[in-house]
């Protein structure tokens, strides 16, 4: 028995002595932490003072300091256009890479080692810089045994916001490949090469995805949701996209199904939205809007998925004060429109057969589309009393 208790007080003396060594471990790691501390403030002199890191936004009754944030804006998007590769430095950049190429070649696909790279970094000119970086390069870095990149990889990757759109429209399973003749059968491909016209308009620039003027207006509306400037849009943020109109169980899908970080939207994925709802009568769109509205996963829309987001447009119009429409109506217009192979059930290639995917898709989504929708006969008279009135003085 007496042996019994000396062990026990012989580990309580053990656990007491570790708790000592952790105490005092702490309290070394308190004064040494302290002392370098204090002694980084005594050698930089930036550390006694904490820089400003939040400017608030201009309330909306401060017109001059709202003014200046429109102005500084637009002298952001100015250096950003002039940031820009125009046609000839495109071709120049296209030059130099294959100038520098470094064999063997993988299949059809020149490449290019991290020291050639950077050679064409030095002459492509200052424009270019911003893309030559060992960044850039480890990240088209895959799996060649020579450590090398692919140069049309590289150059997809400065053209991203156009190939965006290609393999947007001509790549719908996602496979990252498109075949040269879909390309060469594209109807915008000759929005790309419009842009070989020096004498093209401002108002044809501003209406083609590919040019300057149209970067600059989707990079431009991405800043202004970006209300947090963490470079990323949430879906409160992104609610304010268009007319702010879009419905929130719509919203809730397209983060569901969309690719996300941390529940926030990335650039490249907002060019897919984009795309998506500007070009809705293209098939690719209608599949995009489609994989959003099938909730059910069942590859076809019924009274069920009509009904569950048409619930969310009911409730729109009524916080707007106006009279909810009848679903039952809505309902049978849908399937009156797109006349479905099934009379319960609308198939992606329902939707796209009956070229009527982008009203459908409209109705269900943004409370301002069905208002003009249901409201277009209106809209035409108005329109015509307009245009005779023009006539007339």
């Amino acid at each position: 028995m007496l042996r019994s208790h000396g062990h026990e007080a012989e580990i309580v003396r053990g656990k007491k002595s570790e708790q000592e060594l952790k105490d005092e471990e702490m309290d070394l790691f308190t004064k040494y932490y302290s002392e370098w501390k204090g002694g980084s403030k005594n050698t930089n002199e930036f550390y006694k003072t904490i820089p400003r890191f939040y400017y608030r936004l201009p309330a909306e009754d401060e017109v001059l300091l709202q003014k200046l944030r429109e102005e500084s804006r637009a002298v952001f998007l100015q250096r950003k256009s002039r940031e820009l590769l125009d046609n000839e430095e495109l071709q120049n950049l296209w030059f130099l890479l294959d100038k520098h190429q470094i064999p063997p070649m993988i299949g059809e696909e020149a490449m290019i080692n991290y020291e050639n790279f950077l050679k064409v970094g030095e002459k492509a000119g200052p424009k270019c810089k911003q893309f030559f970086t060992a960044k850039v390069f480890a990240k088209l870095l895959h799996t060649d045994s020579y450590g090398r990149i692919s140069i049309m990889q590289f150059f997809n990757y400065v053209m991203r916001k156009a190939v965006r759109k290609f393999f947007f429209f001509l790549d719908p399973l996602r496979t990252g490949k498109i075949k040269i003749q879909d390309i060469l059968a594209c109807s915008f491909l000759d929005d790309l090469l419009e842009l070989r016209d020096e004498e093209l308009s401002k108002e044809c620039q501003e209406t083609n995805w590919f040019s300057a003027p149209s970067a600059l207006r989707v990079y431009g509306q991405y800043l202004n949701l970006d209300k947090d400037h963490n470079g990323m849009l949430s879906k409160e943020e992104l609610s304010r996209y268009g007319t702010a109109t879009m419905t929130n169980v719509f919203l809730d899908r397209v983060f569901q199904e969309c690719l996300t970080y941390d529940g926030e939207m990335d650039y490249k994925t907002y060019l897919d939205f984009v795309l998506a709802l500007e070009n809705r009568k293209e098939p690719a769109a209608l599949q995009y809007m489609f994989k959003l509205l099938d909730i059910e996963n069942k590859g076809y829309l019924n009274v069920f998925s009509l009904n569950y987001f048409f619930r969310a447009i009911q409730e729109l119009m009524k916080i707007h004060g106006q009279d909810p429409v009848s679903f039952q109506d809505v309902k049978d217009e849908i399937f009156d429109m797109v006349k479905p192979k099934d009379p319960l059930k609308i198939s992606l290639q329902d939707l796209i057969n009956s070229n009527q995917g982008d009203t459908v898709t409209t109705i269900l989504i943004d409370l301002n589309g069905f208002w003009t929708y249901e409201n277009r006969e209106a809209l035409v008279a108005n329109d015509n009393e307009n245009s005779a009135d023009l006539d007339d003085t």
